[in-house]
């Protein structure tokens, strides 16, 4: 998530009411978490696991709860809880408003675009041409759509990202600040929900096509031309490359990438990332070749039994 103007260090700090090494006046243009971090942006770390990959990272800005060294060219922000200073800035700088209307005076809806009844659409909506968006569809602020979708019944654009810090009273959410940016010529079928990013976009490329009951979770990544059937569920920061087919309720684990034209075959567990151009079954993932043959040989278990007595 970018700023709208940049902001120094100091202003940044006195939000959060935080300590903090480096120049008053050092520029930060922006914040994003942890997969999705550029350069001039805030990224929070609280787990001395990650320290290193924080630091390291793209990010010029560190949110943590330790006082380490701080690299060359970054600056830190030094907090007690980067997770809970991190929320204040998400609600700071894209706070949630409530809406008094069904379709936001700010939304910008392209020539030829039908909505029907019952649609909510949210704060500063972009939706293009020639666009059909059916009933009881929810567009929830700031998500970004092409021309030429189809949005059928019921479908949920933007609802937070499932991200919750364990604490002793129970779940603390991370408040979700990004977008859901859908591209041209997309099709997307009844009752999905496609989760906003954290602070980035989750994104559906062009001419792809989902079918219904498909949840998509927050920052993934669909590449062009995907075919996605139904009950699939894509857990957040995957990347999914173009012309990628996934059958009915294939599931996925979080960060890994499935390359290019690969087929995954119905009720598939993608548990590790997949090299394109294959075919893949079953759970844990193979190649479906030779899980087939595998699931043939075990049917033959009985048969060999049989022939050492």
């Amino acid at each position: 998530m970018k700023f709208k103007q940049s902001h120094t260090l100091k202003e940044i700090a006195s939000i959060i009411g935080c300590t903090y090494i480096g120049a008053d006046d050092f520029a930060i243009y922006g914040m994003n978490e942890i997969h999705v971090v550029t350069s001039g942006d805030i990224v929070f770390v609280d787990h001395p696991k990650y320290y290193d990959k924080a630091l390291q990272s793209e990010a010029t800005v560190v949110l943590i709860n330790k006082e380490v060294d701080c690299p060359e060219g970054k600056a830190l922000l030094i907090s007690e809880d980067p997770f809970r200073d991190f929320n204040k800035l998400t609600n700071h700088f894209r706070p949630f408003t409530s809406a008094s209307v069904s379709i936001s005076e700010s939304a910008l809806i392209g020539a030829g675009t039908v909505i029907q009844p019952n649609c909510f659409i949210g704060h500063n909506v972009t939706i293009g041409s020639n666009c059909t968006i059916h009933s009881n569809v929810s567009i929830y602020d700031n998500c970004v759509i092409g021309d030429n979708v189809i949005i059928q019944a019921g479908t949920i654009l933007g609802a937070d990202a499932f991200y919750y810090k364990k604490r002793d009273e129970g779940f603390d959410q991370l408040l979700s600040g990004g977008r859901v940016v859908i591209e041209n010529n997309v099709g997307i079928g009844a009752l999905c929900t496609i989760d906003k990013g954290v602070t980035g976009d989750t994104t559906i490329g062009e001419g792809t096509k989902i079918d219904n009951q498909v949840h998509v979770g927050h920052d993934t990544i669909i590449g062009k031309k995907c075919l996605i059937a139904a009950q699939t569920g894509i857990a957040g920061c995957v990347i999914i490359e173009d012309e990628v087919t996934l059958w009915g309720q294939v599931g996925t684990t979080s960060g890994i990438t499935i390359g290019s034209k690969a087929v995954i075959l119905g009720q598939t567990g993608v548990t590790k990332s997949v090299e394109g151009g294959k075919s893949y079954f079953g759970t844990p993932i193979e190649e479906s070749r030779e899980k087939l043959k595998q699931l043939a040989n075990i049917k033959r278990i009985p048969e060999l039994f049989k022939n050492q007595k």
